[in-house]
């Protein structure tokens, strides 16, 4: 039985996808002891998670509009017991105690999203240009999205928007309503700058726009990854030799700025490594959504792979200085039980959908 299990594995899928985590655990044993056995037992459940939900017909339970609905009552329970129970970290609560293990709602809902999503794009994706398909959709999101951003969490408010974005163009929005929802997009960014942002998230995006400026304030963290990156050479410092983790001078090393943490001691061999890992495991999961024949298993792959991309983007956009620093963890990579787990998930149910022979790539 075990033996069947392996064999109809998708080992493109599970071997990209073990070592990206497997390049996160060896970052976390290099500069903590104790969080890499706390992310090891993650590690356990995320596992089960994988197996689990690749066991499982995920088109059965998309095509069953209560049980979605169920998972994403789920969560929106999840978050308000976030928001009024969670204890506050560094001015975020964030960070739910649940039989022992800190769960982030957040990341779960990602989960939730994805499934709601696919099954109501798989069905209305004809009709996506009309502005009722595109308001319904953005009504699946907006209770999720302003619980979070109650944390605040604003990080992980933009990448659930962005998975929305990404569902509207994989199912062939038109040019006019796309040009309509960015309008409205900016409208909304200009009226959230002035009423809507904290000042620390403001001097975030003028620390981007002036990155000489505030190097010991607002500039720090990017400053200090970019050291970590810039001295690492082309094989790196060696494990447990990176002097920006070790001496403390890179604050997040493991969550926001673990990308930088791992090619400081690894180099530009072991940047490499990650950014081949990353697409090989990106574009498998394209290549599982493209060839399946129905829409619903189409969008939850592309759907995976949305997210999976917007987050590692995100991450390491972030620790180079391409983007404004948002505080979103690197999927499967960052210290974080939630965001591994999520994402464990996540491929077991593509690995669900790769196994179900629907897909040409198995034929």
């Amino acid at each position: 039985m075990v033996l069947g299990y392996l064999k109809r594995l998708d080992w493109i899928l599970v071997g990209s996808m073990l070592g990206i985590i497997a390049i996160g655990l060896l970052t976390m044993g290099s500069s903590s002891r104790e969080l890499f056995s706390r992310q090891l037992v993650w590690f356990v459940i995320g596992i089960a998670g994988f197996i689990i939900a690749s066991l499982l017909d995920w088109r059965m339970i998309v095509n069953r509009r209560a049980l979605l609905f169920s998972m994403y009552g789920v969560v929106i329970v999840l978050l308000l017991m976030t928001y009024f129970f969670a204890p506050e970290v560094r001015g975020t609560k964030g960070w739910l105690e649940i039989f022992g293990f800190n769960v982030q709602a957040s990341e779960f809902a990602k989960i939730s999203l994805i499934l709601l999503f696919a099954a109501f794009f798989a069905r209305r994706h004809l009709a996506i240009g009309r502005p009722l398909t595109i308001i319904i959709s953005f009504a699946y999101l907006v209770p999720i999205s302003f619980l979070i951003l109650l944390q605040p969490d604003l990080g992980g408010a933009l990448v659930l928007f962005g998975l929305w974005m990404s569902f509207l163009l994989v199912s062939g929005i038109p040019l006019r309503p796309l040009l309509s929802i960015i309008a409205v997009v900016l409208i909304l960014g200009a009226i959230g700058w002035f009423y809507g942002l904290e000042d620390y998230h403001k001097a975030r995006i003028t620390g981007f726009l002036y990155p000489e400026t505030q190097t010991l304030g607002i500039n720090y963290q990017i400053t200090q990854a970019k050291i970590a990156v810039g001295s690492a050479g082309f094989f790196g410092k060696g494990f447990g030799q990176g002097s920006q983790v070790r001496l403390g001078f890179l604050p997040d090393a493991l969550t926001d700025f673990i990308s930088a943490a791992f090619i400081e001691e690894w180099g530009f061999v072991g940047g490499a490594v990650l950014i081949l890992l990353v697409t090989l495991l990106f574009a498998r999961l394209l290549m599982i959504g493209n060839a399946a024949r129905e829409n619903v298993s189409r969008f939850i792959c592309l759907g995976v792979a949305s997210a999976f991309l917007l987050n590692a983007a995100i991450n390491i956009g972030s620790a180079i200085g391409l983007i404004p620093v948002i505080g979103v963890p690197f999927p499967l990579l960052s210290y974080g039980g939630s965001n591994l787990l999520t994402f464990c998930v996540l491929l077991g149910i593509v690995q669900s959908i790769a196994k179900q022979r629907e897909t040409a790539i198995f034929q």
